[in-house]
């Protein structure tokens, strides 16, 4: 597939709202606040048109900029004097509506550690929702002496992502008074986590039927064959075995990731001269590996996440506590660049590799993707 960047800016804002078409007794229909995360999305083509520029390294500033202005308004307010029904996927409508800039790919909204919403460019929502428990495992079938094999545990977390559309002709878009207008309520997706919660919480997850060989696909497909025929608009399940490694689920396929953090010294010679950039700074980067693959039945995984650490462990070394522009083949070290030089370090040690998420700042930066995209992960 072509490859395509993708530009990522994040900014917070404090503000307080209620859902008026909600039950009274709802928690969300009461007055309350919210620290919320807004983030948005271009590809490549947007951003350089928008500079009227070739060159790739003020894109995150720029669009983050763009972001921070047009969410002023949201910062310490009444989201309802703004917005008639505030809830996340209708904040996400309005900043797309109000953002001065064109071609914005994606907008998100997370409203809590657990909850968000990302609107695409075609008005299509997906809702996501943040669950956690806690459990034992082994892998039976690891080689001996592999850490997985011995009896060990996790505080896993588990996402599930829903498709919802009720933008204009299709629904109202929440201007009815009507419950059903609101789509998928985050309270409608506590009741259907639930049960698998009483059942997966506090136990050994080999005990439970189907889990014989817990991995994080073996897990996420079971989750899936639970919830997927009470809960028609669930779309992938999403499962951290930590909180640097896990795996999608969509009920057709597997998407795994694996992130670190690499901490570098870098300079831009290409910004502006005025540009604070041109002075030798350093970031705490985040990289996030993604990779598509089949099940190996046995393994009851697509790929080993250890493996994929130790096949990347060569290129980290030469990124960790360096200077990134001193590198050879990388004379400008702008996340654009420093993707597609990380991409071709590994194309041959990993081939599996179909996507590479880069945040220079908590985020803020880039993502390079030749397959498919799979669901966001939210911060």
């Amino acid at each position: 597939m072509t490859d395509t960047i993708y530009y990522i800016a994040s900014a917070p804002f404090e503000s307080a709202c209620k859902i008026d078409i909600l039950p009274k007794n709802h928690p969300a229909a009461q007055l309350h606040g919210h620290s919320s995360s807004a983030s948005v999305r271009v590809p490549l083509t947007t951003a350089a048109s928008e500079l009227n520029s070739e060159t790739k390294q003020e894109a995150v500033s720029f669009l983050k900029e763009h972001l921070q202005t047009t969410i002023k308004p949201l910062n310490y307010t009444f989201l309802n004097q703004q917005i008639n029904i505030p809830t996340d996927e209708n904040l996400a409508r309005w900043i797309h509506k109000k953002i001065n800039l064109s071609g914005i790919d994606r907008v998100a909204i997370q409203s809590t550690h657990d909850s968000g919403v990302d609107l695409d460019n075609n008005g299509h929502a997906h809702i996501w929702r943040r669950y956690r428990f806690e459990a034992a495992h082994q892998l039976p079938n690891v080689a001996s002496g592999h850490p997985c094999g011995r009896m060990h545990g996790h505080g896993f977390e588990v996402i599930l992502h829903a498709d919802q559309d009720l933008h204009e002709g299709k629904k109202s878009s929440l201007n009815s008074a009507a419950l059903a207008d609101m789509g998928i309520d985050f309270a409608q997706i506590d009741r259907f986590w639930q049960p698998l919660h009483e059942q997966l919480d506090y136990t050994c997850l080999n005990d439970i039927e189907g889990l014989e060989n817990p991995t994080s696909e073996v897990l996420a497909h079971w989750i899936w064959r639970q919830l997927k025929p009470l809960f028609a608009q669930l779309s992938w399940v999403t499962v951290y075995e930590t909180h640097t490694s896990g795996c999608h689920y969509n009920g057709d396929h597997y998407r795994i990731w694996k992130e670190q953090r690499f901490e570098s010294a870098l300079q831009l010679t290409q910004v502006a001269d005025n540009d604070k950039r041109r002075r030798l700074h350093g970031h705490s980067y985040l990289i996030r590996l993604h990779l598509t693959a089949e099940l190996d039945e046995v393994m009851g995984w697509t790929v080993d996440y250890g493996d994929v650490k130790s096949l990347f462990k060569p290129v980290y070394e030469q990124l960790d506590h360096h200077q990134l522009d001193l590198l050879e083949g990388l004379e400008e070290a702008d996340v654009t660049h420093l993707l597609y030089w990380i991409k071709d370090k590994m194309a041959a040690s990993l081939p599996q590799l179909d996507r590479i998420d880069l945040f220079e700042t908590p985020g803020c930066g880039a993502i390079l993707c030749w397959g498919e995209e799979g669901p966001a992960l939210p911060d």
